[in-house]
């Protein structure tokens, strides 16, 4: 049975943004924001739900599809690129009154928040226009790798995973049980399970993972435009208290998050054991009360601008 996605509290599209961006809000008016980014890129907001609303008992979330995704598509063939995100972003916090900027970045989305502070406090290569909100903290869970090499690894180890005994056996299994006929919708859940699995600790956790498709036109081109890239060295210059949350058998190597960590000035890290790359799925108590913790200690006052 798939999970039930609640309704928003509010939702719209944007207006300031070069194409309209879906955003949606839940949680109670008035409690602080939180901006969630999620990941891919080339995916959509909602694969991180209902999970994810566990924080909006005392948090506003406010999640959107970045460009080229979900309701964010868009028939525009211009190369989507990491400027174009970071760009974006801005955009959507200001028209969406969203300082003092909180993120909240999974996955790739967690990269882009790590894009976006080291553009606000000015990296040279910056696609902000000065006076760009600058984030007041970050809550990372699993980011994308800081550095291309790391991404390289990353790549090898989810291959690995996905060609290992278990997920082919698992494969065999399917391909043979007849459920394509039977009830074709129980069967593309169980294609989607299977294709995700390396990203989990236990394969068989990904059954609580909301499906997501992935524009495969936006990923390529969003890493393409990082090129060699090595995030590590802009890093230091982010004085944001950050945390990143990693799960111990993520195939993205924990030494990208160590890295992270150990570049930042204010930034710690928390690992967490036998959960892989979707920790919100296989280790929601441990992540949630690591999340909690920082954000209440982290209560921005005021907003910050460049």
């Amino acid at each position: 049975m798939p999970l039930t996605i609640p309704a928003p509290r509010a939702s719209g599209f944007t207006t300031s943004t070069p194409v309209p961006l879906y955003w949606a809000a839940y949680g109670p008016p008035g409690a602080p924001r939180l901006l969630v980014l999620h990941g891919g890129p080339g995916a959509h907001h909602d694969y991180l739900l209902p999970q994810m609303l566990r924080l909006a008992d005392r948090f506003e979330l406010v999640f959107y599809d970045q460009r080229g995704g979900g309701r964010s598509r868009t028939e525009d063939r211009t190369p989507i690129t990491w400027h174009t995100h970071v760009a974006d972003l801005a955009l959507v916090v200001r028209e969406l009154g969203l300082e003092p900027l909180s993120l909240v970045g999974y996955s790739w989305g967690g990269l882009l928040a790590l894009l976006y502070a080291t553009s606000a406090f000015g990296a040279a290569d910056s696609p902000l226009a000065v006076g760009a909100p600058r984030p007041v903290r970050m809550a990372l869970i699993d980011p994308a790798p800081v550095t291309r090499a790391l991404r390289d690894v990353f790549e090898r180890e989810m291959a690995r995973r996905q060609e290992s005994e278990v997920v082919r056996a698992l494969r065999a299994e399917l391909a043979a049980s007849g459920l394509r006929e039977r009830d074709p919708e129980a069967y593309r859940q169980r294609a989607f399970e299977l294709s995700v699995a390396g990203y989990f600790a236990h394969p068989e956790r990904a059954h609580d993972l909301t499906p997501f498709r992935v524009l495969a036109r936006v990923q390529q081109s969003v890493w393409e435009s990082l090129g060699d890239f090595d995030l590590v060295p802009r890093l230091a210059h982010v004085p944001t208290p950050t945390l990143i949350v990693h799960g111990r058998e993520d195939p993205i190597p924990l030494a990208s998050s160590e890295a992270a960590v150990h570049a930042m000035p204010h930034a710690r890290l928390v690992v967490l054991e036998d959960c892989g790359h979707v920790p919100y799925v296989e280790a929601p108590e441990a992540l949630f009360d690591a999340l909690r913790s920082f954000l209440e200690a982290t209560a921005p006052l005021a907003a910050t601008h460049a």
